[in-house]
Parts: structure tokens; C-alpha cells; sequence
């Protein structure tokens, strides 16, 4: 039989058709922008310090001086968790004693902020940390918050993929590896007159069909993502990799509030440098091997981020500078790994693999918010672990095989090799490898 891309050769690469697919994919994508970043402001958390009621009985001197002070990055700032204890406070403002030189502050007793907070508003009106308190002894709401939004973002995503095949044309690619030849016939005619191409009046010769037919189509299922060693090994570099590249990702983006300078500036500037970063992948994809590009985009990424912590505290615009490359190196790492992965497994199981990857990166989304959370003990260590992740993960990616100009796989067999590992040589791979030499019409990108 003649290779799929020999059939829709005709079609050309990127008509009418290919970009009204394009088009509509991307469209349906640019609401996630504003849902899924939409915690960086709506979680943050502004300065604040404990509430001292207006009806405490203290001098003006006792007053400013209620809340203890803490040094934080060089410079005393009032304790956001901890004031001096009231009554006590409130009974040497009675006696007339003066804060410092009548009484040791660093003597007198501490409590929580049993009124409540007072929070700046110098950035923000209102945030759901303000609204409810999420400070001090509840902080780790606010991380879980985001979290659970990603939660229903996987749940959702189970539901929306269902959805999804209602607007969108099945691949026929895939539904020729299932044998619904008349379907994926309807679909490229549809192509072609949206092209405004003249399809040839028979798509698949009699004889193709008969042998297609001929042939027991196999029903798979999600364990066939771990049915032989090769398979197998390719699934589990997959989920490891989307894991760690979507909690760079969003630990990034959700990190930016915590970023010196003007937060929405921040934000912005975050946002901009995806821009770049997709035009470099979309260029790499085109002219270089996908390993290498993926790996030196995430070391790009990972090393920067691990130099954080050697920047003098005075030059924090530089820290910006780096946490930008990071966030530049790991966006362009994400936008490749979808083609890449696309490319390792073989079209019967090719939504199925991705999607489990898109699960994996599900998950590193849920936990990115906890990484960020850690700054909160040490400024630098969500920069450490993730940088330290990133690294490992590109030197990971190494192992994985080189999919850049060769042909897609259609089934389990044809899949290429992790490096590394030993295979029995099977009749079924000889004659694959057969079948490549006598078809050697490679693909420059993934075919719809």
C-alpha cells in the first residue's frame, strides 16, 4: 500500500483547509490564558500586618510601635504574623511608659493576630487572601486554591476532549489505521474542495482496500501504552518530561508577583517573552533534531534559573532578566513537546500517548503552585528545585530517539528505539525496516 502522505500528497501542506484547522485550534486556546493566569492576581498577597483595634487604649507612641519588626531582605519591615500582646501593651501605656526607653521591646510578650489583619492596598483593592484571610497559619490555602483549579482543569479535560470530536475533524491518518476508509475518504474530500483542489474520484485503490481490509484491525487501549519494553520506557520519559516542563512553566508564571519592580509590569513582560520563544521552537522544529533542541531549550532554561541565587541582592533587575530566560527557555520546550511526542508513538496509540502526557502535565500544574509556596521559607529554593528538575530532564530528553525527518509511525512496531536499550530483532521490525527503504518519503511535520 502507498504511504499515507503519497495518498494526500495533492492536498498540499498548508492550504485553506490546514489553516482553518489551525486557526480554530488556536482560537479555542486563547481563553486558558486568561482563566489560567488569572491566580496570579487574584491569589496575591499584599503586605500586611496585624490588626490593632481602633478601641485598644494606647498611646499614639504604643500604637506604632505594636507590631514587632523582622528583617527581611536587608531591611526591618513590621512582622505580617505576630504583634506584642495587648493587654500587656495597653498597661504600660496606661502607667505612661515609653515604647524603647522604658520598656525592652524585645522583652515584651508576643501573640497572633487575634483581630484580624490590616492588608496595603497599595496594588490591590481585594484578592481572595484578603477577602478570607489567607495569611499566617492559613497560607497554604491560597496554593491550594490554584490547585484545584488545575484539578478541574483535568477533570474538564476528560469532558472537553469528548466534546471536542463534535467540531472537529477525526484525523484520517488514524482512521485508516482503524480501518474506516470511506470516513477518512469523506474527510479529504472535504479538504481538497476547501482547497479548491480537484481530488482524484478514488482516494484508495480497490486493491489497497481489499488488503486493508483483509488485515484484523486491532483494537488498543491505554495498556498498550506499556506493552513492550520500547514503548513502555518512551511512556515513562514522556510523563516525567511533560511533569517537570509544566512545573517550570506554570511555577514561572505564577511566580512573577513575587518578582521585585512593578507586578503587572512583571506579568506583562512574562507573558511577552513567550512570544520569542514560540517563533524560536517553530524554527527549530523546522530545521534541527528535536532532542537537542528540547534539551539545550530546557538546560537554556534550568541553568539560568540555578544562577538566581548568586545575584547580589541590589541588582534584582538582573534576577528578572534571568527568571525571563527561564521562563523563555521552558516555554520553548513546552511549545516543542507537543510535536515531539506526537512523533515518538505510532498512529494507533498516537491520542492515547499524548494524551497521557497532557495528564502528566496536568499534574506538574497542580503542584507548581507549591513549589512557589516554598519561596516563603527561602526565597531561592523554588528556583533551585525547578532549575535543578529542568536540567536533569534535558539531559533526560538525550535518550529519548530522534523523530526529526522520519517517517510517522503507524504501529507499535515501527515505533523508534530509546537509546540504550537491547531488542530482539523480530520478523515484524525486519520487515518494517523493509518497508521504510522501499517507501522513503519522510515527513517535515505532523500530517492532520
Amino acid at each position: 500500500m502507498r504511504d499515507y502522505d503519497e495518498v494526500t500528497a495533492f492536498l498540499g501542506e498548508w492550504g485553506p483547509f490546514q489553516r482553518l484547522i489551525f486557526f480554530l485550534l488556536s482560537a479555542s486556546i486563547i481563553p486558558n490564558g486568561f482563566n489560567g493566569l488569572s491566580a496570579v492576581f487574584l491569589t496575591a498577597a499584599p503586605e500586611h500586618r496585624c490588626r490593632v483595634p481602633d478601641t485598644a487604649n494606647l498611646s499614639s507612641a504604643w500604637r506604632n510601635h505594636s507590631v514587632p519588626l523582622r528583617l527581611q531582605d536587608g531591611r526591618e519591615v513590621p512582622h505580617s504574623c505576630r504583634r506584642y500582646r495587648l493587654a500587656a501593651i495597653s498597661n504600660f501605656s496606661a502607667l505612661g511608659l515609653e515604647p524603647g526607653r522604658d520598656i525592652d521591646l524585645e522583652q515584651v510578650e508576643q501573640e497572633s493576630c487575634l483581630d484580624g489583619w490590616e492588608f496595603s492596598q497599595k496594588i490591590y483593592l481585594s484578592t481572595i487572601v484578603t477577602e478570607w484571610n489567607l495569611v499566617c497559619e492559613n497560607d497554604w490555602k491560597a496554593p491550594l486554591t490554584v490547585s484545584l483549579f488545575f484539578v478541574g482543569v483535568l477533570v474538564g479535560s476528560f469532558i472537553s476532549g469528548q466534546l471536542s470530536d463534535r467540531f472537529i475533524p477525526e484525523s484520517p491518518r488514524w482512521l485508516i489505521s482503524q480501518g474506516r476508509f470511506k470516513e477518512a475518504e469523506v474527510i479529504i474530500h472535504r479538504a481538497a474542495k476547501i482547497n479548491g483542489i480537484v481530488a482524484p474520484s478514488t482516494i484508495f485503490e480497490p486493491s489497497e482496500l481489499q488488503d486493508l481490509s483483509s488485515k484484523k484491525q486491532q483494537s488498543h487501549s491505554i495498556l498498550d501504552l506499556l506493552r513492550t519494553r520500547n514503548i513502555r520506557v518512551v511512556t515513562i520519559m514522556s510523563i516525567i518530561l511533560w511533569m517537570t516542563i509544566s512545573v517550570g512553566y506554570f511555577g514561572l508564571s505564577l511566580d512573577t508577583p513575587n518578582l521585585h519592580g512593578d507586578v503587572y509590569l512583571n506579568c506583562f513582560l512574562s507573558a511577552v517573552v513567550e512570544v520569542p520563544a514560540y517563533v524560536l521552537a517553530w524554527l527549530l522544529l523546522q530545521y534541527l533534531p528535536r532532542r537537542y533542541s528540547m534539551a539545550t531549550a530546557l538546560f537554556l532554561g534550568g541553568s539560568v534559573l540555578l544562577f538566581v541565587q548568586l545575584v547580589p541582592p541590589d541588582l534584582y533587575y538582573l534576577s528578572t532578566v534571568l527568571v525571563m530566560v527561564g521562563k523563555f527557555g521552558v516555554t520553548a520546550a513546552f511549545s516543542m513537546v507537543y510535536v515531539y511526542t506526537a512523533e515518538l508513538y505510532p498512529t494507533v496509540v498516537r491520542n492515547m500517548g499524548v494524551g497521557v502526557s497532557s495528564t502528566a502535565s496536568r499534574l506538574g500544574s497542580i503542584l507548581s503552585p507549591y513549589f512557589i509556596y516554598l519561596g516563603a521559607y527561602d526565597r531561592f529554593l523554588p528556583y533551585i528545585l525547578m532549575g535543578s528538575l529542568t536540567i536533569l530532564t534535558a539531559i533526560l530528553t538525550l535518550f529519548l530517539p530522534e523523530s526529526f525527518g522520519t517517517p510517522l509511525p503507524d504501529t507499535i512496531e515501527q515505533m523508534l528505539r530509546v537509546k540504550g536499550i537491547k531488542y530482539r530483532q523480530t520478523s515484524s521490525h525486519t520487515r518494517m525496516l523493509k518497508d521504510s527503504e522501499d517507501s522513503p518519503t519522510v515527513l517535515k511535520s505532523t500530517a492532520f
